[in-house]
């Protein structure tokens, strides 16, 4: 690709670098930006500075957040003893969409996956299982992604849970096995909440 302006070659190049943008994708946003506004351009780059300059992870559930607590765990309206953990934010929004789940979440930051070099000192557990003997909660929903990576979080995060006094149970499967939460529609995904099943019987079934 030859550009005849250097500041448009390395406008393209930074789009680029965004998961699944790729240099033909990255021309078109860059000159749809040239046709807009002075001051709309100004603005969307403000927001991206500013987002990445002020943005908090919440220190109680790992949540993105504008405060030191997310406006979910300070929503004392929501089930605090109800906790569902997640893999990342995205999931956390996917759920959120579904408006079928009024309790708060942990975000691990990843999964268990020692081929790809994550174990379980690089996720949040330890202060997950703080949470589950301090904030008395009452039972804990995992809605992992379907798949081996995500059987052997739960399973590893059950084991180091025995012996404190919570229901741990799992989504259902009407997320299919190898699928990805924030590829559900949401009738699935709040299906998947609401018939959620025991995790020792999930285990025991050789899910």
């Amino acid at each position: 690709m030859i550009f005849s302006s250097s500041l448009l070659e390395n406008a393209v190049a930074e789009f680029a670098k965004l998961p699944g943008i790729g240099k033909k994708t990255a021309l078109r946003l860059v000159l749809h930006l040239i046709k807009q506004e002075a001051h709309s351009v100004i603005q969307f780059s403000e927001a991206i500075s500013k987002l990445r300059e002020e943005i908090k992870f919440c220190s109680r559930c790992h949540n993105i957040s504008d405060t030191e607590l997310c406006n979910i765990c300070t929503n004392h309206s929501r089930k605090q003893g109800l906790l569902c953990v997640v893999e990342n934010i995205r999931d956390v929004i996917a759920i959120e969409s579904t408006q079928q789940f009024n309790g708060v979440y942990h975000v691990l930051g990843g999964i268990i996956s020692p081929l790809d070099g994550v174990g379980p000192e690089q996720l949040t557990i330890d202060s997950l299982i703080h949470r589950v003997a301090n904030e008395g909660i009452t039972e804990i929903i995992f809605a992992l992604n379907a798949n081996i990576q995500g059987d052997t979080t739960i399973y590893y995060i059950s084991k180091k849970l025995k012996g404190l006094p919570v229901k741990i149970t799992t989504i259902a499967r009407g997320i299919a096995f190898g699928g990805e939460l924030e590829y559900a529609d949401e009738m699935t995904l709040a299906k998947s909440i609401s018939n959620r099943i025991p995790v020792e019987n999930y285990i025991v079934s050789g899910n």
